[in-house]
């Protein structure tokens, strides 16, 4: 499998199904249009940046597609098992840790923004990004996932 390809491993295919359908649970809204082919596919390519993280106390990041990888300047071997905490300055991480935990009080939340930073030190501001839990197939919470299509380089 080429590294260009994270999406076809069988770990992949479970979570993305997982981002789908938790999306779909929190928001009463689909994710994708899931009727263009392969969503896993589809979700790594589309111009939406989409992350994942896992439940743990310092959370690591499970899933970020080519989006959110051109924005953080890393390639899927850097950006997945990285500390989430890392996506965001030391300077705007309690706002990030704020809306994370809103967003597990009620299992979404929608219209967060807040400014990022890339591997090199890049600044940018994302503006009205989903967060939502993610819930295994026997319905336990498994991390937190966030997408978002606007940002500006600051």
């Amino acid at each position: 499998m080429a590294e260009s390809e994270p999406w076809q491993t069988q770990e992949s295919q479970s979570l993305i199904s997982r981002l789908i359908l938790s999306h779909k649970r929190a928001f009463k809204r689909p994710l994708l249009d899931l009727d263009c082919g392969d969503p896993a596919k589809d979700l790594f390519s589309n111009e939406m940046a989409v992350l994942a993280h896992d439940n743990r106390h310092d959370p690591r990041l499970i899933y970020a597609n080519a989006t959110a990888l051109r924005l953080w300047e890393r390639s899927w071997q850097e950006m997945i098992g990285m500390p989430s905490r890392y996506t965001a300055e030391v300077a705007a991480r309690a706002q990030r840790a704020f809306a994370l935990q809103r967003a597990q009080n009620q299992d979404a939340f929608e219209g967060y923004s807040g400014v990022r930073v890339s591997r090199t030190g890049q600044r940018f501001m994302i503006n009205n990004a989903r967060i939502w839990t993610l819930w295994d197939d026997k319905g336990r919470n498994c991390g937190q996932a966030a997408a978002f299509s606007s940002w500006s380089w600051l």
